[in-house]
C-alpha cells in the first residue's frame, strides 16, 4: 500500500503563508508575499499524503532531508516498456507494512521484521491532468513474478504463482514495478510509498478524516470498531478501516480495496477544504509528517521535483477519479487467492496506454469484495 497521497496519494492545490477564503469555484491564487510556496503530493497505502511548507532556508532543507528516495530506472535498467509519450503519466503508489520498529503494532502488525506491500495502486493520470484512472491490484492475486535487481544490486530469480505482494517483499520497489510492469506492458513514470506510521500520523495532524459508514465495521485484527453513522476518524482509526477485511463485504482483500478507495476519495474531498494554508504551523508539522513518510523513485526525490509534480495534479477532483479494482476471478483451488481476468485486464491496459477511459465491460462479471457503498 505508495507511491499517492498520493501519496488516494489527496490531490490539492497550493500552499500560502496567508488566509484563503474556502470557494465552492475555482479558487484564486493570493498575493505573492515574497516567499516560494513549497507545494506537493504524494499518494499512499490506504491513500494519498498532502506535503507543504513555507520555502524559507532552513524549512526548505529540513524537508528536503526527511525526502528518501530509490533509483529504479538504474535497478531496471533499459528492459521495461517503452515510455508513452502522450501526456499522460502513471505511477505506482505502495503502502508499506514494515512489521518492525513504529509499524509492528498498527493496524494489527506483528514484528517479524519482515517488509509487504499492503496496499498497490496504478494511478493514471490523463493528458491536461484534469482526471485520473485508479487501478488497485489485490495483493492476494497469483502472478508471475518476473527476475529483477533491486536498488543494492542484487538479482532476485524469477517466480511463477506467487502472490502480487511477494514482489515487494522479495525485491523491495524495483521488483514491485518491475512485476507490475510485467503484468500491465505499461511503464511506470513514477514510484511512491508511504509507511503506516507516517499514514497514522498525517491523519492525525490532519484533524481526523470524515466518512460515513452505511453497515456496522467490527475487526479485532484491525482494532476497528465502528457503528453504522458518521465519524471522524483519527490516525489509528483510519489505518485499520483501511486494513481492515474480515469485518465487511466478502471477507477478502477485494473488499479491503473497495474500503480503501472510498477512504481515499473523502481523503482527497477533505484535504481541499483543511484550513492549514492560515496555520504556518500546522502546515509545516503536516509538511514534515508527509516526507518522512514517503520514499520516491529518485526522480522525485527533493521538494522541488515533488512541489514540480504536485502542481501538475493540483486541478483532479474526488469526481474525476475513477477507482477500479484489476480484473480478477477468485481462484477455484484457494478461495483466499485471485487470478487475473487476462482478457478483461488487457481492456485497461490497452485504455491507459491509448489515455482513454477504462471501459465498463472490463470490470463486468469479476470479483468485487462486495463492501462497495460501505464508505461513503
Amino acid at each position: 500500500m505508495a507511491a499517492e497521497s498520493t501519496p488516494e496519494p489527496a490531490i490539492t492545490g497550493a500552499g500560502t503563508t496567508g488566509p484563503r477564503r474556502r470557494s465552492k469555484g475555482r479558487r484564486r491564487k493570493a498575493p505573492s508575499t515574497g516567499r516560494k510556496a513549497m507545494r506537493a503530493t504524494a499518494w499512499t497505502a490506504a491513500g494519498v499524503v498532502v506535503l507543504g511548507g513555507t520555502g524559507a532556508g532552513y524549512v526548505y532543507f529540513k524537508l528536503n532531508g526527511n525526502l528518501h528516495s530509490v533509483d529504479i530506472n538504474q535497478a531496471l535498467g533499459s528492459d521495461r516498456p517503452t515510455k508513452i509519450d502522450n501526456g499522460s503519466e502513471n505511477i505506482l503508489v505502495l503502502g508499506s507494512d514494515t512489521r518492525s520498529g513504529t509499524n509492528k503494532k498498527l493496524g494489527g502488525g506483528t514484528d517479524d521484521g519482515s517488509a509487504r506491500s499492503d496496499t498497490a495502486m496504478i494511478v493514471h493520470v490523463y493528458e491536461g491532468h484534469k482526471k485520473a484512472s485508479v487501478v488497485s491490484i489485490p495483493r492476494d492475486t497469483l502472478v508471475d513474478r518476473p527476475r529483477c535487481t533491486d536498488t543494492k544490486g542484487t538479482q532476485h530469480p524469477a517466480a511463477s504463482g506467487v502472490m502480487f505482494n511477494e514482489a515487494y517483499s522479495t525485491g523491495g520497489a524495483a521488483c514491485a514495478v518491475k512485476t507490475v510492469e510485467s503484468i500491465t506492458g505499461i511503464r511506470m513514470d513514477h514510484y511512491l510509498e508511504v509507511d503506516f506510521a507516517g499514514f497514522q500520523k498525517l491523519i492525525d495532524d490532519l484533524g481526523g478524516v470524515d466518512i460515513t459508514t452505511t453497515k456496522a465495521i467490527h475487526d479485532p485484527q484491525s482494532h476497528l470498531n465502528l457503528e453504522a453513522g458518521p465519524h471522524t476518524l483519527n490516525g489509528e482509526q483510519a489505518l485499520g478501516l483501511v486494513r481492515t477485511r474480515h469485518g465487511v463485504g466478502d471477507g477478502s482483500d477485494l473488499g479491503r480495496i473497495q474500503l480503501q478507495q472510498a477512504f481515499v476519495k473523502a481523503l482527497i474531498d477533505q484535504v481541499k477544504h483543511v484550513g492549514v494554508f492560515s496555520n504556518p504551523k500546522r502546515l509545516y508539522d503536516l509538511a514534515d509528517t508527509a516526507t518522512k513518510a514517503v520514499t520516491t523513485d529518485s526522480d522525485l526525490g527533493s521538494v522541488n521535483s515533488l512541489t514540480d509534480f504536485a502542481d501538475g495534479l493540483k486541478g483532479i477532483s474526488s469526481s474525476h477519479m475513477k477507482m477500479v479494482t484489476m480484473p480478477v476471478q477468485y481462484d477455484p483451488a484457494n478461495p483466499n487467492r485471485v487470478l487475473l481476468a487476462k482478457s478483461k485486464a488487457q481492456l485497461v491496459w490497452d485504455a491507459l496506454k491509448k489515455d482513454a477511459p477504462i471501459p465498463r465491460a472490463a470490470t463486468e462479471g469479476t470479483a468485487t469484495g462486495e463492501a462497495k457503498g460501505v464508505v461513503g
